[in-house]
């Protein structure tokens, strides 16, 4: 398996889960998609748009790699979030739309990296204005982790709030290996 390969497994992944999320999600109102759930970004709808936020973040960061992807010509062009905890979108169907976006850039991404430009590095400001250089490939595997590691937290307040989110394994999305007998 190569770093490529796993970002596009990733990519895939996220758009999948990201249409489950947002699915269970359409289930509540929207007092309970806004409601204090005592979660570090407070609501659903909060954490939703934090992980919209991240995306927005580093995909901007992303963008002014060396290599230019064509992939992200989209982020350039949007505004650098102004906080983490920014709200972009006060309503879901809103927020699916711009989610559904950023899915699409980012299967795309995934597909124009290569493995000699994973092993490159990455130049950025943080949040806080310190510069940094760190590798492309181990950002961008932070970059899924960190909607990994939110979704999850969406998924408990989700199923807290009575909704079910089926399943969230990365496992189902792994290719299988083995081979079929056709022979009988």
């Amino acid at each position: 398996m190569s770093l490529k390969s796993n970002f596009e497994l990733m990519a895939a992944y996220n758009h999948g889960m990201n249409q489950s999320m947002y699915g269970a999600a359409s289930q509540l109102s929207v007092l309970g998609l806004n409601e204090d759930r005592g979660a570090f970004f407070g609501s659903i709808l909060a954490t939703l748009n934090h992980i919209l936020v991240g995306d927005v973040i580093w995909l901007k960061r992303f963008a002014n790699h060396p290599s230019q992807f064509s992939s992200l010509d989209y982020v350039r062009g949007l505004e650098w979030p102004k906080a983490l905890d920014s709200i972009l979108c006060m309503k879901l169907e809103d927020l699916l739309a711009a989610r559904e976006k950023m899915d699409n850039l980012i299967l795309d991404f995934s597909r124009e990296l290569t493995d000699d430009v994973l092993a490159s590095s990455l130049s950025y400001q943080n949040m806080k204005g310190k510069p940094l250089t760190q590798n492309l490939g181990y950002l961008i595997q932070h970059f899924f982790n960190h909607q990994t590691h939110h979704r999850g937290q969406v998924s408990v307040l989700l199923n807290q709030a009575g909704v079910n989110v089926d399943m969230t394994d990365l496992l189902l999305n792994i290719p299988s290996e083995q081979k079929s007998d056709n022979s009988l």
